[in-house]
């Protein structure tokens, strides 16, 4: 496998980094302006409304065979992939001469949605304007956004697919006591969740991914449950022979704000992209079932009470007065000696 070098990326992502995206909390209008100063080589079309009539686009670059689908913020209130995107977009800007550019845009075509759910951003919600979750909404396709999704996916008929999504703080990997930072899926096609050709070319390019961040955040990466979803939409798509590669952005130590995720994200992506730019083969698999498993074993807060029961606080972030804020809230009481905390208090009465 072709990985990139890490001190490359390292040394130069101060550069790389889209600094007109800053936390969590990313609207339609934070990312607009931005479409004026793409590289000439990235086309904008416009492709559609929402439900509450805001506009969505998709990008498109490149001219290769290999067709690449991405989209980010399904879920209004997930960012740290479009911010990613934006990253990767500077990248191949600021880089269009290196070898790695030149692969991906010549073996490639990729087309993104950056924001596929801008009602859902502006309201900073998982849901669209009508209450739709769009990531199970792959079979009825009752959102026009869901529409406008499976539209792009027939027409455009890509090999491999990034869905790119953020999970909750609450989640560690398996046998440590790391927060899960990175995690990834290759969807199931069916409720056995047999590993078919298809699954084993998206594991394959997930193994490519985790050999890259496990040279910089080991032990921080984890595997999302492959449970079978019928509505689901990385489900249906890899169901359908587009191969559906699930990222999983999650936390950080003292990263609320997901600016070092986002970078570990775009380095995900990034090496995603390359591999698939220069792989002729996919068929090695295997080394994915060696990423272990999402466990849920974290809250944001843990009061230690050496007499009393523990008490584990998670933050709710919600929108008051135009300003994301995030409220730490009791979520369990007892004993709480098999979770860890993303910072521990301990009270010695």
């Amino acid at each position: 496998m072709n990985t990139l070098d890490i001190a490359f990326l390292e040394e130069n992502y101060h550069k790389i980094k889209e600094t007109n995206l800053y936390g969590k909390w990313i609207t339609f209008n934070d990312i607009e302006p931005l479409f004026k100063k793409l590289p000439e080589n990235v086309s904008v079309k416009y492709l559609g409304n929402s439900e509450e009539n805001r506009e969505i686009y998709t990008l498109k670059l490149g001219t290769g065979e290999k067709r690449i689908l991405i989209w980010s913020q399904m879920h209004g209130n997930e960012s740290t992939g479009t911010k990613a995107v934006f990253d990767f977009l500077k990248f191949i800007e600021l880089f269009k001469n290196e070898e790695i550019t030149n692969s991906i845009l010549n073996n490639c075509t990729l087309l993104i949605i950056p924001m596929l759910n801008p009602d859902g951003a502006l309201a900073y919600t998982r849901i669209n304007a009508n209450g739709v979750d769009l990531n199970r909404d792959a079979v009825d396709l009752k959102a026009c956004e869901s529409k406008l999704l499976r539209k792009t996916l027939d027409e455009f008929n890509p090999q491999f697919c990034f869905n790119l999504h953020d999970q909750r703080t609450i989640f560690g990997v398996e046998t440590t006591n790391k927060p899960a930072t990175i995690s990834f899926l290759a969807p199931s096609e069916e409720i056995t969740r047999k590993v078919t050709k298809g699954r084993k070319e998206t594991m394959n390019v997930i193994v490519a991914m985790n050999e890259l961040l496990q040279q910089i955040i080991p032990d921080h990466i984890g595997r999302y449950t492959d449970e079978f979803y019928p509505t689901a939409t990385g489900d249906n798509f890899q169901k359908l022979g587009h191969n559906t590669i699930l990222i999983e952005a999650g936390h950080f130590p003292e990263d609320y704000n997901r600016e070092e995720v986002r970078k570990f994200n775009f380095y995900a992506l990034l090496q995603g992209i390359y591999h698939i730019a220069t792989a002729a083969d996919f068929s090695v698999y295997k080394p994915y079932f060696e990423i272990p498993n999402n466990a849920k074993i974290f809250f944001d807060v843990i009061h230690r009470n050496r007499n009393k029961e523990d008490i584990g606080y998670l933050y709710v972030d919600e929108i008051i007065g135009n300003k994301l804020t995030a409220t730490l809230k009791k979520e369990k009481e007892g004993d709480l000696k098999s979770y860890f905390g993303h910072l521990e208090i301990v009270f010695e009465h």
